[in-house]
């Protein structure tokens, strides 16, 4: 079983060319099956491993607290992989064809009002290099709708300062290329001047942004710092790297942007995935109108 997972883990990195992150999601989901199937149910091969298993592996997760939404992207995960298997010869069939996903309601996402937005970029307003990196970065998400994968991974050669773009590499490495506007544009070329060669300390880092070590600032390393500027911007939310993004394209929308220009700024395949954003919008035209109208 161990092999089989190796093999689609290899197959899905080096022929479909995923994302690290969406790979170790994989691995991480597979090693759970794995688990499951030889503790609960003596399963040593794929060929035996039969619907009501995968059933029962999906229960146990739900057992365990797993969200509806995580469950249904664990069967994902199932899906792909036998394919694969019955694809590769390594299986008669494959038992995921009649599971039905767990059910799930899409949440509308959350996002910051512009007043918040601008409250946010504003507060590493210390001149130390860290709290010009820092504002750079800010002002990188907001005006692109970056994920933040994506600007922790931006390099130097994907800077179009010319044309005022950023090249970026998303998921299922698709590149895209997002205008920066002007204020973005101003931060990131003084932070690119006098701000990043102290920073690098003599190393030939190609990654943009840096921690003061001279090395790739880490996702976790970005976080931490959003999470502190937030608080003290007074923002009383829950405040992550994403919810920039869902701000950037709610605002765009709101402001009469084309959905299938939102669509291709944020890299969506789908276009109903960039409709959710639509729905926020009507969500709060009706808030309004329910707390100022005379009948609402």
């Amino acid at each position: 079983m161990n092999t089989c997972v190796d093999h689609f883990l290899n197959f899905i990195s080096v022929e479909k060319g995923l994302a690290a992150n969406t790979i170790s999601a994989y691995a991480r989901d597979l090693a759970a099956y794995s688990e499951y199937l030889c503790r609960s149910e003596q399963v040593e091969k794929p060929g035996d491993i039969e619907p009501l298993m995968i059933v029962g592996f999906l229960t146990h997760l739900r057992e365990q607290g797993l969200a509806p939404r995580s469950r249904a992207r664990v069967l994902s995960t199932l899906r792909h992989f036998h394919r694969f298997l019955l694809r590769e010869g390594h299986a008669p069939l494959d038992p995921t064809t009649r599971i039905d996903a767990p059910r799930t309601r899409s949440p509308l996402p959350h996002l910051l009002s512009t007043v918040e937005v601008e409250a946010l970029l504003e507060t590493p307003r210390a001149d130390t290099l860290v709290a010009r990196r820092d504002r750079t970065m800010l002002e990188v998400l907001y005006a692109t709708g970056m994920r933040v994968s994506e600007i922790t991974d931006l390099r130097l050669a994907d800077l179009k300062l010319d044309i005022g773009c950023v090249n970026v590499m998303g998921k299922g490495s698709k590149q895209r290329l997002i205008p920066l506007g002007e204020v973005a544009l101003e931060f990131l070329n003084d932070y690119l001047q006098n701000v990043r060669p102290l920073i690098k300390k003599g190393k030939s880092r190609q990654e943009v942004f840096l921690n003061t070590r001279g090395d790739k600032l880490s996702r976790q390393g970005f976080w931490k710092k959003l999470k502190g500027y937030a608080l003290c911007a007074g923002i009383n939310k829950t405040v992550y790297p994403h919810l920039l993004r869902h701000s950037f394209a709610t605002h765009l929308l709101e402001n009469g942007a084309d959905l299938r220009a939102v669509q291709a700024m944020l890299g969506h395949a789908d276009v109903s995935t960039t409709q959710i954003y639509t729905h926020v919008i009507q969500e709060r035209l009706k808030q309004v109108h329910q707390q100022f109208h005379p009948r609402g």
